[in-house]
């Protein structure tokens, strides 16, 4: 017995099927957990001023993190680099996890207001962001371009 062209055309398309399926499942899951933890950060968070001593994107191991974190971490967030940010909070030197984003705004050797909720950074406070960020070269061509577009 051969396989017609119309089974496998049958067959591929129910494997897609499920594929798609079990992505949305996933993804549902996966923005159910999103919405619990920025709950959990928008509950706890706290502006504090914090001295930044160094920051780095690295794997999370129980040297640089409180062990009971490292421990609660899935197995896929330990495999992964994160930036990490070294800062002084208060008297105690910590190391504290932060956004991507809010990662790349943070000047090193300065004291900054952060929003804090437990060892994650959630933003900034009191900065003008748009002017610190590192900018790629498109995007400073078209700042370059909007800027002299004004002035037509």
């Amino acid at each position: 017995m051969q396989l017609q062209p119309s089974d496998i055309f049958i067959i591929i398309a129910v494997i897609l099927v499920a594929a798609l399926g079990g992505m949305v499942w996933v993804g549902k899951k996966n923005y159910a957990k999103n919405l619990e933890a920025q709950s959990f950060i928008n509950q706890y968070k706290m502006v504090t001023p914090i001295l930044i001593i160094d920051k780095r994107m690295a794997r999370p191991t129980p040297e640089n993190l409180p062990k009971a974190i490292y421990e609660k971490m899935p197995k896929a967030a330990k495999l992964r680099k994160m930036p990490i940010v070294k800062a002084k909070v208060g008297p105690q030197i910590t190391t504290l996890l932060c956004d991507k984003n809010v990662y790349d705004n943070l000047p090193v050797k300065k004291t900054v207001k952060v929003e804090l909720a437990g060892i994650y950074i959630s933003s900034i406070v009191g900065m003008n962001l748009e002017n610190k960020k590192n900018k790629t070269i498109r995007e400073k061509i078209g700042l370059w371009a909007k800027k002299n577009m004004n002035r037509n």
